[in-house]
């Protein structure tokens, strides 16, 4: 018995020296959905949380019930159950009409929430969005700039078998990409999200947006980070879509809209082909 507490003492020690060496997987534990960096994020957030605290009243209301039932009506204390069923009307008008009332109050922010995070309306750029077996392909709509969008050489490095190298010693393992996406602050954008082989799922908790990717299929989505909210923003691929799932990381860097025209105007320079290659030779 001594040997078996021994040894469990032993696994817990281990895993907690695992999690403090850890501090990634850290982060990674939140308890609470986060409130985004835009004004739909920070809503979704604000909706969650007032369904949250509505569980926590009927929880307290219905548990503190039960146990004040369970002490004050104990057969010890010489009570006697009552095998008569009896009616109240007005206790029957009160649990219809609570939880009726209770639910409005959650539909209606809900169904604005929707509303709003459906309406595309006025964005004032594009990107189609297609997922791949197991890459993202980002095309910057009107501009003639694209990109490929892998996992990173160091995270890909280290997840192979017997490749000898500690995870913990790569930065954001396993979430890092070659090419981030890059958008713009204060700016609406429109994503075009599709599947080009099987779905995958764009999930990104801080833009508060998961949205299927479909092959055949355009499912849209909007964002616009706050200007105050410039930085980097990490994500994955949320559906199982094949051996590598797990390594389909998506990483959306947001800049100010000068650093992004600047960038983008790189992008396009560098696509273009070079003046001298159009020259036929001689």
């Amino acid at each position: 018995m001594k040997k078996h507490a021994h040894s469990s003492i032993a696994a817990i020690a281990a895993l907690a020296a695992a999690l403090l060496r850890a501090p990634s997987a850290q982060a990674a534990w939140t308890l609470n959905l986060t409130p985004g960096v835009d004004a739909v994020a920070r809503h979704i957030y604000s909706l969650h949380m007032l369904m949250f605290w509505w569980c926590v009243g009927i929880a307290v209301v219905v548990f503190g019930f039960i146990i004040y039932s369970l002490v004050k009506y104990r057969q010890s204390s010489g009570a006697v159950a009552d095998t008569k069923l009896l009616h109240n009307t007005r206790v029957e008008i009160i649990w219809t009409l609570l939880p009726t009332l209770i639910l409005v109050s959650m539909a209606v922010p809900a169904a604005r929430v929707l509303v709003e995070a459906e309406d595309t309306s006025g964005a004032q750029m594009s990107i189609r969005v297609t997922g791949y077996q197991w890459r993202w392909v980002y095309e910057y709509v009107g501009t003639g700039v694209s990109m490929i969008s892998s996992l990173d050489r160091d995270s890909d490095q280290a997840r192979q078998l017997d490749s000898n190298i500690d995870p913990y010693s790569v930065p954001n393992y396993l979430l890092s990409v070659d090419h981030p996406l890059v958008v713009p602050a204060g700016v609406k954008v429109r994503l075009l999200i599709t599947g080009g082989d099987v779905i995958h799922s764009w999930w990104l908790p801080d833009f508060g947006i998961k949205k299927d990717a479909i092959p055949g299929y355009l499912n849209e989505v909007w964002f616009n980070v706050d200007p105050d909210k410039i930085g980097t923003y990490r994500g994955q691929c949320a559906e199982l879509c094949g051996r590598d799932h797990g390594f389909m990381p998506i990483v959306v860097q947001v800049v100010s809209q000068a650093d992004f025209q600047k960038w983008l105007k790189a992008q396009q320079a560098a696509m273009q082909p070079s003046a001298t290659a159009a020259v036929p030779a001689t």
